[in-house]
């Protein structure tokens, strides 16, 4: 696997592709959602730059606008469709359109019926084809419309609707045992970049609709990881994030290293400085990950490990495959590590059935753990999924009580982690200034953002790693001072 190309910085992207056979072809991408989502448009990016295709900064510039979407939660999927519906204006001026990842998966050619001036539809299991749907959608609109036919298409193939309209699907089933790899990825960090080494998820929570948009759990040999990771290296990466919806479920389709096993040897790559992971779940996560954890220096010393719930029915009903019990035996784990692990954690409040008494067990929980950090959420229907049919809802004005007081029951807890900072000296990846503040911003090990000034002629290079003492603490960052 090579990275080829640090390619302009976007986070938020919008593609799009000149129609006409000029050499000088033009995309812009727009990325909704999570870490996976823009690591896909990462690899997107690098394979249509590879195809000859060239990235600009508005939407102006562009002939066809693809949304790299997340369906997770209801907003995230709204914001797609209001994005389309902005953008309708310009299918006037030949532009064409497209949705690509989770929300094309989940609602497949419904989106043409509810935004007809889109052209293509790619769910994340057919990324590997997108050269070959482009060159189609290309070839499609200089074609005469008699040339396809108006029936459902095989995935990638060209047709048109009764207004002649060109559409192009790339649907796989959840069944697909391939991975999007490809030797082109525009990493959007020059420093810090992401490898996926797991794709889809076997799990069914209850209230989740990622095993139905990007299907299977299906993951890369760790010989293929590892070459990623060398020429990362080689190219002057010194982080690297592995990633996947259960990262930690890992399994090498080559048979030869388990995740713990994969992840050590990451970290022991020359030129790597830190390795993460995310987003683990708890039923696969073994003592072998702290046993790696303890053994590597560079692995960073700090877990994400969800647990949506404090309580036992909750947790049940949810579909999440563990009690409250087997979650704590694996923060006991965490505790006992040689060196301190910070522990960060997802929560959804509201959940069908939820009581009173249930949401006061997952308020215990943040009290037992000592989270360092938590990314709570109202519980959102979801297409497909289980919870749809469970009873008892919980009122959206309840729900949003219940995510206030949890955040604040956090937030006292984040202020009494933070302050045990104060006075420590941390290794520190600097990742920018704030000329307005005059600080320079960076990250520890532990995932904390650790804010801090320098002296005039000691100003650090962004990558690079300095000792940062650590002097005032909040609730969510840290502010120090540059050590000399």
């Amino acid at each position: 696997m090579a990275s080829r190309g640090r390619l302009g910085r976007t986070p938020r992207v919008i593609l799009a592709l000149h129609m006409s056979g000029d050499s000088h072809k033009t995309f812009y991408l727009e990325t909704f959602g999570c870490q996976m989502n823009v690591h896909d448009s990462e690899k997107v990016i690098g394979t249509l730059v590879n195809e000859g295709y060239r990235q600009v900064q508005t939407v102006e510039e562009a002939g066809l606008v693809l949304y790299n979407t997340c369906s997770i939660r209801d907003k995230a999927e709204q914001k797609v469709f209001n994005r389309l519906n902005d953008y309708k204006k310009y299918q006037k001026q030949g532009k064409k359109f497209g949705v690509l990842g989770c929300v094309a998966q989940q609602e497949g050619e419904k989106i043409f019926e509810r935004a007809p001036w889109v052209s293509l539809v790619c769910g994340s299991a057919s990324y590997r084809n997108l050269p070959q749907m482009l060159a189609q959608l290309e070839a499609g609109s200089r074609k005469p419309e008699t040339e396809f036919q108006s029936q459902r298409a095989e995935p990638g193939s060209p047709r048109s609707d009764d207004r002649g309209l060109v559409r192009i699907t790339g649907l796989d089933d959840r069944e697909t045992d391939a991975c999007f790899e490809t030797e082109f990825t525009a990493r959007t960090n020059p420093h810090r970049g992401y490898i996926t080494i797991i794709e889809g998820c076997d799990k069914f929570c209850a209230y989740c609709v990622v095993p139905f948009t990007r299907g299977k759990e299906r993951s890369r040999t760790s010989e293929s990881v590892l070459a990623e990771a060398r020429q990362m290296a080689d190219l002057g990466y010194t982080e690297i994030q592995l990633l996947g919806q259960n990262v930690n479920s890992y399994k090498d389709s080559a048979g030869k290293r388990s995740f713990a096993e994969v992840l050590a040897a990451v970290g022991e790559v020359p030129g790597i400085r830190r390795v993460r992971f995310t987003t683990s779940h708890p039923r696969d996560f073994g003592r072998d990950i702290i046993h790696a954890i303890d053994a590597v220096p560079t692995l960073c010393d700090h877990v994400h490990l969800p647990v949506q719930s404090g309580s036992d029915r909750v947790l049940n009903a949810m579909q999440r495959l563990y009690t409250r019990e087997q979650y704590l035996e694996r923060i006991a784990w965490m505790k006992a590590a040689k060196r301190e692990i910070s522990i960060t954690s997802d929560v959804i409040v509201g959940f069908p059935g939820e009581t009173e008494e249930d949401f006061a067990q997952t308020l215990s929980l943040l009290d037992e753990v000592g989270y360092d950090a938590v990314f709570a959420f109202k519980y959102s229907p979801r297409p497909n999924t289980p919870s749809l049919a469970l009873e008892d809802a919980i009122p959206d004005e309840e729900k949003a009580r219940r995510l206030e007081v949890l955040m604040a029951r956090q937030r006292q807890i984040q202020i009494a982690r933070y302050k045990r900072y104060i006075g420590t000296i941390c290794e520190v990846m600097v990742e920018g200034r704030n000329a307005a503040r005059a600080q320079w911003m960076g990250r520890t090990s532990h995932n904390k953002t650790l804010n801090f000034t320098a002296p005039e002629g000691a100003a650090p290079r962004v990558g690079t790693y300095v000792p940062v003492m650590a002097t005032i603490s909040f609730p969510n960052s840290l502010l120090g001072e540059l050590v000399i």
